[in-house]
């Protein structure tokens, strides 16, 4: 019943004008960017945090607007990939096996919204778990001290590191980049400049939403006008955008294995939407693909991994919200822009903003029906997004990230600062190295840093004392799996993978 109350009172936070707008433009904003191919969620929401410092929202209203472009990009993502076989995310990777088969079928229109279905499914049921699991989790988390919260960073980093790239040692090249950045600045404790190179700017360290917005979303303008041939792509026709009810019948089954599979692939630090969707698509061939459909146009490949991924991308906030640890690469972005408004996620942010907490979860509950009506009738408007030249959209990205970093600190040092990071960035993805676990190095390299020092305080340099507590050995335990795993398991995953494509082909 407290949770009841809790999320009662949420819905008066989440259904204020303000706030019920900041969800319908999220929701639409989302649904615009996971319609582009390669955009994605993550460089979305780090386009728009700019947005939402100029505008002077509060922390909730703030959140509010870039969860709903979070889930929003989740849906939006399917468009590309049905209709053009280029996905619009990595998550949505799983969907062009079975959904582009179906647009050349002349049922393209049905794939969406079935599409579109599964996403509200998975969605919904992830939020449940979200308003269930995540104040659990948080009273768990009080029991962690300085010792337990560096080994959960410690895992935190193992994960993705293992997971966020297909080559492990690039990943934590990346990481061990991302805390060497995080050491710019005044260290807090002794007062030493470190690594300034005698810059007043460089002073108070890197803000890390200059380092997103630069690695994400210049980047990926760089990426963009490289491959771009200026030409729109062609469309095929949409048709009727509806689904046969026993099609709905047929795919309900794939769709509730993919819900659950993908939350829980959510929750693991570093895993995120595309092991989910993954996951989800392959059990689903394993318990259904009897005569061999899968990879021809059967509508259960499409509502397994788009349930799997939208599950996740609710299953992802649960981490970041009860310890401060990002689910995925887009709740990293998340998690930045929390602390830039100066709140901490962790166990005690559920007793001390509540109205945030809950105010976000049902905000969510209403983005979800918000996405499906806008999804299911208004479809055909966002797939005329992807007849847009990119001379046209491509420019309107940079400008709102030059106006939205600029409109925070009035500096133009941060846009050089800006600039450094996104040719950083595209170099680094031209070498295939992952981002995220930069932007993670630079989150929290700070406060590793602060729990490794208050832990060898407390125990007067004893280094033991990371070890000690049968939570941190379970903590470093897990990390070490964390790391040997896709070392085991990653040509085993990439072999299955490669033969569903050659298969779906």
């Amino acid at each position: 019943m407290d949770i009841l109350a809790l999320l009662g009172q949420g819905f008066l936070v989440a259904l204020s004008p303000a706030h019920i707008a900041l969800a319908l433009l999220g929701c639409v904003l989302g649904t615009l960017i996971g319609a582009l191919p390669g955009l994605g969620p993550a460089n979305g929401v780090a386009i728009l945090i700019p947005l939402a410092f100029s505008l002077g929202l509060t922390p909730t209203a703030s959140l509010i607007l870039l969860t709903s472009v979070y889930y929003g990009a989740m849906y939006g993502g399917r468009i590309s990939s049905i209709l053009l076989n280029i996905p619009g995310d990595e998550p949505a990777l799983m969907t062009t096996l079975d959904g582009y088969p179906l647009a050349r079928q002349g049922r393209a229109g049905e794939a969406l919204a079935l599409s579109a279905v599964a996403s509200f499914i998975g969605a919904l049921f992830a939020t449940v778990g979200l308003m269930l699991f995540a104040p659990l989790l948080a009273r768990f988390a009080l029991l962690f001290g300085p010792a337990e919260y560096f080994a959960l960073y410690g895992l935190a980093f193992a994960a993705l590191g293992g997971i966020a790239g297909r080559n492990p040692a690039k990943a934590l090249l990346a990481a061990g980049l991302g805390l060497a950045l995080a050491l710019v600045g005044y260290d807090t404790t002794t007062g030493v400049p470190r690594y300034t190179f005698g810059l007043m700017e460089l002073f108070e360290g890197i803000d890390f939403l200059i380092a997103i917005v630069g690695l994400f979303a210049v980047s990926e303008v760089l990426l963009f006008l490289e491959h771009a041939r200026g030409r729109a792509p062609r469309v095929p026709a949409l048709g009727r955008i509806t689904v046969p009810l026993r099609v709905l019948r047929r795919c309900l089954p794939a769709s509730l294995r993919g819900t659950l599979l993908g939350f829980f692939a959510g929750i693991l630090p570093g895993a995120g939407a595309s092991l989910g969707s993954f996951l989800a698509y392959t059990l689903e061939k394993r318990v259904s693909d009897r005569t061999g459909s899968f990879g021809r146009g059967d509508p259960r490949g499409v509502a397994a991994p788009e349930a799997g991924n939208n599950a996740a991308a609710g299953g992802a906030l649960i981490p970041m919200l009860t310890l401060g640890v990002p689910g995925s690469g887009t709740t990293a972005v998340l998690l930045a822009l929390l602390m830039a408004l100066g709140i901490t996620p962790g166990p005690l942010l559920f007793a001390e903003k509540p109205e945030l907490v809950w105010g976000l979860v049902a905000a969510l509950f209403f983005a979800n029906v918000v996405l499906l009506a806008l999804n299911l009738p208004l479809v055909g408007l966002f797939v005329r997004l992807l007849a847009l030249p990119a001379w046209i959209l491509m420019p309107t990205v940079t400008l709102v990230a030059f106006l939205g970093i600029y409109s925070i600190s009035n500096n133009s040092f941060d846009l050089l600062v800006m600039l450094a990071f996104g040719a950083l960035g595209y170099l680094l993805r031209k070498l295939d190295v992952p981002l995220v676990p930069i932007i993670l190095g630079i989150l929290l390299g700070n406060e590793m840093e602060d729990n490794l020092r208050r832990a060898l305080l407390i125990s007067d340099g004893d280094w033991g004392v990371l070890v000690q507590s049968p939570l941190a050995k379970g903590l470093w335990l897990a990390a070490a799996a964390a790391l040997l795993a896709p070392l085991v398991l990653g040509r085993l995953v990439e072999r299955r993978r490669r033969a569903l494509f050659e298969r779906g082909s």
